[in-house]
């Protein structure tokens, strides 16, 4: 490969020498990283030092002061919102079948009721696998063809195949549906992208607030749509017994009215959202046009966000895995004997808790103590989380209820504070991006990999759970104790975080 200059502009040459030599060198002594407008071929630098304390305002010194006036730049509040409507898409087609996805197996397989756990666990997986094995294909595309061909494309398919699922009569049928589906994983990595290049480092933690709003609305309401939908003909005789199209396909009503919700999306994605490829042009110094895997994954502080990005999912992941189970199991095995109608009101409770975090703390604290500052702050409290789960067991194993329903409720709605780690893994890839053409690609890389442990993660951890529960390994406290190693393991890796990520606001 040949070598490229320190300095490389996107799609224009430079028509004139660099005329601020010592700018760039200064930045490059003093750590600062050099951005260049390939728009206006303006070299800026932006200062990533900190006083020895680590606790003095962030200086900035940008070539032309263009940098300040995008700060500047309010949120395009509109575009914000159609993108979280198109966001709701993901979740709500990927949860809305759990509700009635084992009873359909069970009727259409010609299977045991023992076997239907097997064919769930199947079929899920091979949706992750799917979309891990596409995922960065899909971000590549948007990089290269832009974000909203491949949104309307990815929201076509989702549309397609998810209204279809509801007709499958045989599991060989459902298989090829949910890997359809799962072919088209590129909407979640053009939304965060888009939500990216329509916000400003002052406006992405409001931005993406909104964003982490509108996935958990999306898990909230896909089984609700899948429990309240499917077989209509037996829930409400009234209005559907005798209807031959429902009584022939029970479970068609859920998947089609997700469907035309994809559709509708895809209707707004085609006439209202704008286009954001090429709205925030940079590259940082070492960066290139088409860069290739190896070379953005061996940039600069790229593989550490990568990472510590993906480990906060994978806490996200198996504390979630493992937690209906906990509130289902008995008290006597470890559990809180939690009937189906109270673990949906502690659903609940934590959807309206998180929106509370992420709408109302997460914006204001990402400005006084930045990406790195929350990140150290729920990385230390997630260890206590999952160590509180085994305090309320022993509270209920006591006798001392009054004391676990004055304690838990409370604490449960704190601890999902810890949310707010998902966001700021968000803004630490933004911020590391070497350039505004690779920010699709270095999206789809962290969403791969979290695919990949979606596929196996959650299996792993409620075996590990049952085994702890059957046998009463610590009095069926067995899971918490390698849920916390992993939570240990985020607080040795948040230090490594590099200083580009911290975002640290003004003061």
């Amino acid at each position: 490969m040949s070598p490229h200059p320190p300095v490389i502009t996107e799609r224009e040459p430079l028509l004139a020498p660099l005329t601020e030599p010592t700018e760039v060198r200064d930045a490059l002594i003093t750590g600062s990283q050099v951005y260049q407008d390939v728009g206006t071929g303006t070299i800026g630098a932006q200062n990533s030092s900190r006083d020895a304390e680590g606790g003095g305002e962030e200086e900035e010194d940008h070539g032309d002061g263009e940098d300040e006036e995008d700060d500047d730049t309010p949120l395009p509040l509109g575009q914000i919102l159609g993108l979280c409507y198109i966001r709701l898409v993901e979740p709500v087609a990927f949860f809305s079948v759990f509700a009635f996805l084992n009873q359909m197996l069970w009727e259409i397989g010609n299977i045991g009721k023992g076997d239907v756990g097997f064919y769930s666990g199947l079929i899920e997986s091979l949706f992750s696998v799917t979309e891990m094995i596409l995922m960065v294909h899909w971000g590549r595309a948007s990089d290269k063809f832009g974000r909203k061909p491949i949104m309307i494309i990815s929201l076509l398919g989702i549309s397609f195949a998810t209204g279809i699922f509801g007709f499958g009569r045989s599991i060989g049928q459902l298989v090829i549906f949910r890997c359809i589906a799962g072919l088209f994983a590129g909407t979640i990595v053009t939304i965060r992208t888009m939500i990216s290049e329509n916000s400003t480092k002052k406006t992405q933690a409001r931005a993406f607030s909104y964003f982490s709003v509108a996935g958990n609305l999306g898990i909230l309401v896909g089984p609700m749509i899948g429990g309240v939908m499917s077989e209509p003909a037996k829930q409400y005789p009234s209005l559907f017994g005798g209807v031959k199209f429902f009584e022939e396909f029970p479970f068609a009503l859920p998947t089609i009215c997700t469907g035309l919700f994809a559709l509708s999306s895809t209707l707004v994605a085609t006439f209202y959202i704008k286009e954001t490829l090429g709205k925030k042009r940079y590259q940082k110094v070492g960066a290139r046009d088409g860069m290739t895997m190896r070379e953005l994954l061996n940039f600069p502080g790229v593989a550490r966000c990568i990472y510590i990005s993906c480990h906060v999912n994978l806490m996200s992941t198996i504390y979630t895995s493992v937690l209906s189970v906990f509130w289902f199991t008995p008290v006597s095995l470890g559990g809180l004997g939690f009937s189906p109608f109270r673990i949906s009101l502690f659903i609940a409770l934590a959807g309206f808790s998180q929106a509370f975090w992420m709408i109302v703390v997460f914006p204001p604290l990402h400005k006084r103590i930045g990406t790195v500052g929350i990140l150290r702050a729920c990385a230390f409290l997630w260890p206590f989380l999952f160590a509180f789960c085994p305090f309320a067991n022993f509270l209920l194993r006591m006798g001392w209820e009054t004391a676990f329903w004055v304690v838990y409720p409370v604490s449960m709605s704190m601890g999902v504070g810890v949310s707010m780690a998902f966001t700021c893994g968000q803004l630490a890839l933004n911020d590391i991006a070497p350039s505004s053409e690779t920010l699709g690609t270095l999206n789809s890389i962290a969403l791969a990999v979290t695919s990949g442990t979606r596929v196996f993660v959650p299996a792993l951890f409620t075996i590990i759970f049952a085994y702890g529960v059957t046998h009463q390994i610590l009095w069926g406290y067995f899971i918490w104790v390698f849920e916390i190693l992993v939570a240990i393991g985020l607080v040795i890796a948040v230090p490594f975080l590099p200083k580009e990520a911290y975002g640290r606001g003004k003061k």
